[in-house]
């Protein structure tokens, strides 16, 4: 966590996101304010891998309390939102119709336990995990509260996953408060303006739109580049395109 401070501090990015789990592990330890403190970027969002139980209808209150203890973290060091994936599975075979209701509710439950902390929260689309595809994408979205569960939608994760992200970002704008802007050339993810995905054209259809969500740079490994290299190449594109980083 350092050292991903200092880079993105240092490359003038205005905040950042993390799992969290790791926020609370290392609130834990009495180690992240001191790193937030030093680096002077704020924390704006959690991650929280695998919505509890977002595939089973049995009860697991005990995950629903995981969602409360970590979110409790993110709004103790002034993050706004908790990013909420749904669980990884096994694709092949896996019937999304069968698990729809229970996903919707266990997003709902989830979505109204985290506003009552003054968070906000939303889907986030990942492949390999119960919500990948378009169809699944709407389904869910078209079927939850939201007005307390927004979109929090990942660009590189959508093309990867045979949607297109301009076409999905324009049909839940208004409900879009949160999203990571992520890239995929067909083979890997890869730093901004050089994959697939049209980044430019999503971010003028969010600058034109009343919306304010988060926009989160994300990269899913770095290689052959650092981390800190693909950032730099991610911030160099977005300075193309106007935006500015701070000092």
């Amino acid at each position: 966590m350092d050292q991903a401070l200092k880079d993105m501090s240092g490359l003038g990015y205005w905040g950042f996101e993390a799992f969290s789990l790791v926020l609370a592990e290392l609130d834990e330890k009495g180690e992240l304010r001191g790193a937030i403190d030093k680096y002077k970027i704020p924390l704006n969002a959690g991650y929280f891998y695998c919505a509890p139980n977002s595939t089973d209808s049995t009860p697991q209150k005990a995950k629903l309390s995981d969602v409360i203890r970590e979110g409790r973290v993110v709004k103790k060091y002034g993050g706004t939102f908790l990013v909420l994936q749904a669980s990884s599975i096994k694709r092949a075979g896996y019937d999304f119709k069968a698990h729809r209701a229970d996903i919707v509710a266990n997003l709902n439950e989830c979505a109204l336990a985290l506003n009552d902390l003054g968070l906000g929260t939303g889907l986030h689309q990942h492949t390999g995990t119960a919500i990948e595809t378009r169809d699944e994408v709407y389904a869910v979205m078209e079927a939850v509260d939201t007005k307390h569960f927004k979109f929090a939608p990942d660009l590189g994760q959508l093309q990867r996953g045979g949607s297109d992200p301009l076409k999905v970002v324009k049909d839940f704008l208004p409900i879009l408060e949160h999203m990571h802007v992520k890239d995929w050339n067909g083979t890997r993810y890869c730093p901004l303006g050089e994959g697939q995905v049209d980044i430019a054209g999503v971010l003028d259809l969010i600058e034109a739109s009343s919306q304010k969500p988060d926009l989160n740079v994300e990269l899913d490994g770095a290689r052959p580049l650092t981390p800190l290299e693909a950032a730099q190449v991610s911030k160099t594109y977005l300075q193309k395109l106007g935006y500015k980083f701070a000092a």
